[in-house]
């Protein structure tokens, strides 16, 4: 049996990153780059009105200029303007040569085709948005590790970078087992329970931007478990196992996992809930077997799976708790676990909430976190200081 520090160092020796290049479109939020994005041209790539306006050249205490050109966005004037001329122009269209200043529209007057203002209001280049002033070609507009946004999705677009290095998120795989289980479209008969495990990880899944590859539920059979262990190990990056890991007789999860030839790394974990925890990998591809309870479920997502998935993907300091927060009621256990309990926080204290065991959900309408109580504690006091993992 390892500590929750101990497993938490081996599944980290574990990871692998994948990188890929992809072609930019809006499938990239959400993903992390892995490399430096460079702009490819000026942005601007042209001096531009910053507004509707007129266009001319500034000289002081001149206050007025006859118009003599419209220019719209993305049209371009071949005529220069002279000393006494303005041009008409909207917001985007290129400056016309012999112009350095754009007065907007809302602070001039218009008479017999002449602009008139005071000329106190205006100021040698105001409106002109300069070649350049975002950024220019080969600057680093975006570098690796970043988080690909909306936002930078757009500026990614604008610098005119159309192949973007990322990490691959990992492909993963779902197997629950459990006679017992039934989905929710069949009827609830005597000895039987809902399959909430398989709903919870997919939806935690989702909550990470992770497509799932695969989810199957399969009886307490072990050739059956064997069989589908082994086709979902040939094409994924992570399978996620739960239930049938403990030492009952119909738990066949670790013995069919040999089987296919996963090399475990470890097996328990000193922690409550979810003791029977097992990691293990085949080749590049890692293996979770959780036990079946399901809050022991989500505390192992939570404490183990999402920082792996995170740092797949390539996320940094994953490990790391969210927060360390002031304890606000009081909770006492025997020392040599850890705990991971549901818990709520105003993100300026936390409290434990009531329903601790590994089978009951229901504190999760409430809960935000999970609060980690170190093993070597007995009785956490108010005020004192637990670190904190967010949903």
């Amino acid at each position: 049996m390892v500590s929750v520090h101990e497993a938490k160092q081996i599944i980290d020796t574990q990871i692998i990153l994948k990188r890929a290049v992809y072609e930019l479109s809006s499938d990239l939020v959400g993903m992390v780059l892995a490399g430096d994005i460079t702009a490819q041209c000026n942005v601007p790539s042209f001096d531009n009105s910053a507004m509707d306006g007129y266009a001319f050249c500034f000289q002081k205490d001149k206050a007025s200029y006859q118009i003599t050109q419209k220019i719209k966005a993305g049209e371009v004037s071949e005529n220069p303007i002279g000393l006494d001329e303005a041009a008409r122009i909207y917001t985007g269209a290129p400056i016309p040569m012999g112009t350095d200043t754009v007065i907007q529209q809302e602070i001039v007057s218009i008479q017999e085709g002449r602009i008139s203002f005071d000329p106190q209001r205006i100021r040698y280049g105001a409106n002109v948005r300069l070649q350049g002033s975002q950024c220019r070609q080969g600057d680093i507009v975006a570098k690796a590790g970043s988080l690909i946004t909306p936002g930078m999705i757009g500026l990614m677009a604008s610098v005119g970078a159309t192949h973007i290095p990322a990490y691959i998120p990992p492909k993963i795989s779902i197997i629950t087992t459990g006679d017992e289980l039934i989905t929710l479209k069949d009827p609830l008969t005597y000895g039987k329970i809902y399959n909430s495990n398989s709903v919870a990880l997919q939806a935690y899944c989702k909550q990470l931007n992770i497509q799932i590859q695969s989810v199957r539920h399969i009886p307490d059979d072990p050739d059956i478990t064997l069989e589908h262990i082994t086709d979902c190990l040939a094409s994924c990056d992570m399978l996620i196992l739960t239930g049938g890991i403990s030492v009952g007789d119909y738990d066949y999860i670790r013995s069919s996992l040999n089987l296919a030839g996963v090399t475990q790394r470890f097996y328990k974990v000193k922690q409550k809930p979810g003791k029977p925890l097992f990691f293990g990998h085949k080749d590049n591809t890692l293996v979770f077997a959780l036990p079946g309870n399901p809050a022991a479920v989500l505390a192992c997502f939570n404490q183990y799976i999402k920082p792996c998935i995170r740092k797949m993907m390539g996320f940094s300091a994953v490990w790391e708790p969210d927060a360390v927060l002031p304890l606000q009621n009081t909770y006492q256990k025997h020392t040599g676990l850890t705990h991971f309990a549901k818990a709520y926080t105003n993100q300026s204290l936390v409290r434990i909430l009531s329903g601790q065991q590994s089978f009951d959900l229901l504190p999760f309408n409430e809960s935000n976190c999970f609060a980690e109580i170190p093993e070597d504690i007995a009785e956490a006091e108010p005020n004192s200081l637990l670190s904190i993992y967010y949903w």
